[in-house]
C-alpha cells in the first residue's frame, strides 16, 4: 500500500481529498507541520479558494522549503486544484503573488468570452471533459482514462506553464482551452477536483497511487 503525506495548511478540501485517497487504497498522513513530511514518497497539495491567501497559509505553516526540497529530489508531487495552481511560478489573481516554482508558468484568469465574442461566466462551474491534442497520457495519473472524460470544475483561474509540454490536459469552456492539468517528471497537478469528479476522478487517483506503490516496491 503506498503511503501518501497529505499537508494541512488550512486551506483546502482536505477531509474529502482524504477519504478519496483512502478509498482507491493509499494509507494517508494528514500532515499539519512540516517536519511531518520527512521521509515522505508522495505528497498532495489540495487547495480551496484565493491563491495569495492558499500560498500565504502554505508559507506560514512552514510547508513552503520542505515541498520545493522534495519535489527537487524527485518525490512524487499531486497538487489539487488551488494546489495545482501553487505550484507555479506566479499568480495574477488579486495582483501578483509568487508560488512554489517548481513548473515554471504563470496562473491567470480564464477566458471571458466564446470565440464568436458570446460573455462567459466566471466561476466556471460544472462538468467538462478532458482532452489533448499533443500529450499522450500513458505513464501518467491520466492513462485509464478515455479522452473526453467529463471531470467536475470550480475556478476562475488556470495555470499556464512557460512550456507547452508541461500541458498534460486541457478542457473546454465556451469553445475555448483551459488547462487542466500539468505534469513535469513527477510532478502532476489538476485544475479540477478529482474528489468530486465520480468515477473519472478516483481512477486518476488510483493512477497516482499505484504510480506510487510501483515506484516503491
Amino acid at each position: 500500500m503506498a503511503t501518501l503525506h497529505l499537508c494541512d495548511y488550512g486551506s483546502g478540501n482536505v477531509h474529502n481529498v482524504e477519504r478519496a485517497l483512502a478509498r482507491v487504497g493509499a494509507n494517508v498522513i494528514r500532515c499539519t507541520t512540516p517536519e511531518e513530511l520527512a521521509g515522505a514518497k508522495a505528497v498532495v497539495i489540495p487547495g480551496v479558494g484565493a491563491f495569495g491567501e492558499c500560498i500565504a497559509s502554505l508559507r506560514a505553516k512552514g510547508f513552503e522549503q520542505p515541498i520545493q526540497d522534495l519535489a527537487a529530489s524527485g518525490v512524487w508531487v499531486l497538487g489539487i486544484c488551488v494546489g495545482m495552481q501553487i505550484l507555479a511560478k506566479h499568480s495574477e489573481e488579486f495582483g501578483t503573488h509568487q508560488g512554489l516554482g517548481i513548473i515554471p508558468g504563470a496562473v491567470r484568469l480564464i477566458p471571458g468570452e466564446t470565440p464568436s465574442g458570446e460573455k462567459l461566466k466566471r466561476p466556471h462551474i460544472g462538468w467538462s471533459p478532458l482532452y489533448s491534442d499533443t500529450r499522450d497520457w500513458s505513464g501518467t495519473p491520466l492513462a485509464a482514462l478515455e479522452k473526453e472524460s467529463p471531470v467536475y470544475f470550480v475556478h476562475s483561474y488556470h495555470f499556464e506553464p512557460d512550456d507547452p509540454n508541461d500541458v498534460l490536459a486541457y478542457a473546454r469552456y465556451g469553445g475555448r482551452p483551459i488547462v487542466a492539468a500539468v505534469s513535469r517528471a513527477r510532478v502532476f497537478g489538476v485544475q479540477f477536483h478529482p474528489e468530486k469528479s465520480s468515477y473519472a476522478g478516483l481512477s486518476i487517483l488510483k493512477s497516482f497511487v499505484q504510480q506510487v506503490e510501483a515506484d516503491a516496491a
